[in-house]
């Protein structure tokens, strides 16, 4: 994909309030976005697992996948829909129930991820999923979603028109229900439509940071009055690209273009479990041979954690084996502020995937220590309701 230069960087609809908090600006997904605030990276990766980071995700790609000519009958409509995009995907679209979420990927026919993806199911009648894809591969998502649908259902795009907000922490809950009552009564991995100040906010529980969250689709023209008053809650604070990547990497998150790509299967990236039962039973997705196949023996690698001695190992450092043979390569790495140390994430063979498995990472040329661990490297703390709630 072609750089995007400079004349073509797009603003968000809170660019100028990014401007206004001393926000640094950095290209990046084909907008300009803050990469910090005044208070620094670590600062706002610590508020955020303490109380409350608000982030602007709006260089995301929302959309809305609808029929043309919905019959009425709410599972025959959700029926239709879902078949449009299941062939596209490994998840179980038809099974989810309204308002709820599947993480799920795109796939090529080899087996490969195009790009990672949520889809939801509406909670109203009509058939129509509501679908969020990453910044830099939204438009070619958007095109192979919208040549599936063909004449039965149209493709709304939301990124245009829209800002998406993403509320992440323990005390999140607590200041989204005094804007948006009844938010908290979601669970992790729902959303519904909520009505503030005559505006139709889409709140989804979910985020990329490991935390208790929301993610909040407001239109562009109130996308400023929105985050000002997130903001004036004293238990909220501004984040920036920075500190999300931090929280995502401690999460053992994968991110699409550094640990996923077009190469790498679900089951390589530890993804497996977005590969839904009734699909794997069916075998009707992309790669279904290739993906099952690794699923019942073995990839030829596999991502894992590592915890590194020493400097941090940045993408692209080479991971070598105890008597010094590179087997591997580090695809996101950086210190953990949560834990005061360095962590990595990278593919390596299986023979050197074991928890506790002693490895060294290059590190500008010199070898350091680092160890396989589990991940998530700091524990998830997302909400889900009991099933008797």
């Amino acid at each position: 994909m072609a750089q995007t230069s400079a004349e073509t960087i797009k603003t968000t609809p809170l660019y100028e309030q990014h401007l206004a908090a001393n926000g640094r600006m950095v290209p990046f997904g084909g907008y300009s976005l803050p990469v910090q605030y005044a208070s620094g990276i670590m600062a706002e990766h610590k508020w955020t697992r303490e109380h409350a980071g608000l982030f602007d995700v709006s260089h995301m790609g929302p959309g809305f996948l609808t029929l043309n000519n919905p019959g009425g009958d709410a599972e025959a409509d959700h029926a239709a829909v879902a078949a449009i995009i299941e062939p596209l995907i490994c998840g179980d679209i038809t099974g989810l129930k309204p308002g709820n979420i599947r993480y799920t990927m795109l796939l090529n026919d080899q087996g490969g991820v195009i790009d990672d993806l949520m889809v939801g199911r509406s909670p109203l009648l009509g058939g129509a999923l509501y679908i969020v894809v990453n910044a830099g591969t939204k438009d070619g998502d958007f095109a192979i979603i919208e040549a599936a649908a063909g004449d039965k259902a149209r493709l709304m795009r939301a990124d245009a028109d829209n800002a998406l907000l993403a509320l992440q922490g323990p005390e999140a809950v607590q200041v989204l229900a005094r804007i948006a009552p009844g938010a908290e009564d979601l669970s992790f991995m729902q959303y519904r439509a909520f009505d503030w100040n005559g505006e139709r906010l889409i709140i989804s529980r979910a985020g990329y940071t490991g935390e208790d969250g929301f993610e909040i689709l407001v239109s562009a023209a109130n996308a400023a009055r929105l985050w000002d008053a997130l903001l004036a809650d004293d238990r909220v604070q501004p984040a920036g690209l920075g500190a999300r990547d931090s929280l995502r990497l401690e999460a053992g998150l994968p991110l699409y273009g550094h640990d996923l790509d077009a190469s790498v299967s679900p089951i390589e990236a530890g993804l497996g479990f977005a590969v839904s039962k009734r699909r794997r039973e069916a075998a009707d997705f992309p790669g279904a041979s290739r993906i099952l196949a690794e699923r019942e023996g073995a990839p030829g690698r596999i991502r894992v954690g590592l915890m590194v001695e020493g400097a941090p190992a940045r993408e692209g450092a080479e991971i070598l084996d105890a008597a010094g043979s590179v087997i591997g390569v580090v695809t996101s790495g950086g210190f953990a502020p949560s834990l005061g140390k360095a962590i990595a994430m990278g593919f390596v063979p299986p023979s050197h995937a074991e928890i506790g498995t002693a490895l060294q990472v290059s590190v500008r040329g010199r070898a350091q220590a680092a160890t396989v661990v589990p991940t998530p490297f700091v524990p998830h703390r997302y909400f889900r309701k009991s099933k008797a709630s």
